[in-house]
């Protein structure tokens, strides 16, 4: 997630890069001999969390082995663009963001979304209650934080929604990827996501009261009320192994299959899942990665089409909010539409005629969150 639509700033590294890997000799996917099992990279966008705990379980419980496949998972970072990643051929398969992912096949990468994992935005804009900021247009006259390189374009078409120039009506600062400065009173409303930066307030103490900070302490603009969500953490492929490689192809669905069954058992066995993310090496302890895992589940289910299946709707809804919402500079995320096969339903759809033909429930109707405790600090 740190890295979103960082792409628009390393355009020109990624053409190199595109350049110099080539993608006209794209090499065949390997088929298994004498029961091997097919060795594959997933590259994930951040650093092993809960946010990607459905594929760590896959590992874990042995879901990719049952489909024949020996997967690698490739942590993320700081400098670390996913997508180019895929497109420059070092890994298979990527989690990543979709405006960001769209930013870059605008620049050439050659890469197709295969599943929708969250069905909805998990970005909040977070102030303290006594700001009065209950709505995109009480952040007039007020500092309003954001991290850039991209994040900002749910919270700048929320405020152009609202009627404000955010040029003009706000004082726009640039925020680190912490809750310090709201927590500080540096900033009125700080951007942060459900399943992290949140909790991180929660998990600090009140100077007033000695004990730690309440949600009513605080208020929450989330930009899926307010209407301009885009969609977020989702599969991508390398387009010209899905258009020509069969064995590429049977290997996604697959992949999918194994994916999404690890987001499954994460729903249905949260507390094995935060084990199993704890024991890879997550950076924040295990009641803020039970709080992660609790959020992250509510963006993912339920999944009225099945976990995975993109809802073209919200696909339009992204791309255009994408093509006409301007940030600070002026810039839009993407200058034209999107070329190409930007995403199928393909191969998801196959991956979900397994899932249920072996009885999982795909859709996840039923799930409800837990109630979480957080701890001072995440521990």
């Amino acid at each position: 997630m740190r890295t979103f639509l960082r792409t628009a700033a390393m355009g020109v590294a990624l053409t190199a890069l595109l350049a110099a890997c080539g993608t006209a000799d794209t090499p065949t996917t390997p088929t298994p001999t004498n029961g091997a099992k097919v060795k594959i990279k997933l590259q994930l966008q951040w650093f092993y969390q809960a946010q990607f705990a459905g594929y760590l379980a896959a590992v874990d419980q042995g879901f990719y082995a049952e489909q024949g496949l020996d997967v690698e998972i490739l942590e993320g970072g700081v400098d670390i663009v996913p997508q180019t990643v895929l497109a420059t051929g070092r890994a298979d398969y990527a989690v990543s963001w979709v405006p960001k992912a769209l930013a870059s096949r605008e620049q050439g990468a050659e890469i197709t979304e295969i599943a929708q994992v969250f069905q909805r935005s998990g970005t909040y804009q977070v102030s303290f209650a006594d700001k009065g900021i209950s709505s995109p247009a009480d952040l007039k006259g007020k500092k309003v934080g954001n991290w850039g390189f991209g994040n900002e374009y749910e919270l700048f078409a929320g405020m152009t929604r609202a009627g404000l120039d955010p040029g003009k009506d706000v004082t726009l600062v640039q925020q680190q990827f912490d809750m310090q400065a709201l927590l500080r009173g540096d900033i009125d409303a700080a951007q942060a996501m459900s399943y992290n930066e949140y909790a991180q307030v929660l998990e600090a103490k009140n100077p007033k009261t000695g004990k730690l900070y309440q949600p009513t302490d605080f208020t929450v603009l989330n930009w899926n009320t307010v209407g301009t969500a885009m969609l977020q953490d989702a599969l991508w492929a390398n387009t010209a192994k899905l258009t020509s490689d069969t064995a590429y192809q049977e290997q996604t669905v697959k992949f999918l299959a194994a994916s999404l069954k690890g987001w499954i058992f994460c729903r249905d066995n949260a507390a094995k899942c935060v084990d199993i993310v704890v024991a890879k090496g997550s950076k924040l302890g295990k009641s803020h990665q039970t709080w992660q895992l609790n959020e992250i589940n509510k963006l993912v289910w339920p999944s009225p089409a099945g976990i995975g299946a993109l809802d073209e709707a919200a696909w339009k809804s992204t791309v255009d909010i994408a093509l006409t919402t301007k940030n600070a500079d002026g810039a839009t995320v993407l200058t034209k539409q999107p070329a190409g096969t930007a995403y199928t339903n393909e191969y998801v759809l196959k991956a979900l005629d397994l899932l249920k033909a072996g009885g999982a429930d795909v859709a996840g109707a039923g799930f409800k969150p837990i109630e979480v405790t957080l701890n001072e600090g995440g521990a």
